[in-house]
């Protein structure tokens, strides 16, 4: 499986963006997609995972309420809607996936950067 994220960029504050990583090769093998963040200094931090079949997602604590998982199977591509941006939401972002539930993430994309300004 490869994993081509895009979208990152430079927003304001309370502002929105919205991420997308679109999956090729052997996508009939995901079971679940995620997206996880690095601020520098700091350990990788879970964002969202959504199943592949799309009616399970789940979100990390500091996100909830403000950040949106999607799939779009057609184009197996993942998305991550974020608004009501925080600075402290920068960091570069990686979508990955795995191939059960009880597998860790095995697949990563090479990250994209999000920088939120006050």
């Amino acid at each position: 499986v490869q994993l081509q994220a895009s979208g990152g960029g430079l927003v304001q504050a309370g502002g929105s963006l919205r991420l997308s990583c679109a999956a090729s090769g052997r996508t009939s093998s995901i079971f679940e997609m995620g997206w996880f963040r690095q601020a520098p200094g700091k350990e990788r931090e879970f964002v969202a995972g959504i199943n592949w079949s799309g009616k399970t997602a789940y979100y990390g604590d500091s996100v909830k309420g403000r950040f949106t998982i999607s799939q779009d199977n057609a184009k197996n591509t993942v998305y991550l809607q974020m608004s009501s941006l925080k600075p402290g939401d920068t960091a570069v972002y990686y979508c990955a996936s795995r191939g059960s539930m009880s597998r860790p993430y095995d697949y990563w994309g090479q990250g994209t950067q999000v920088t939120v300004s006050s």
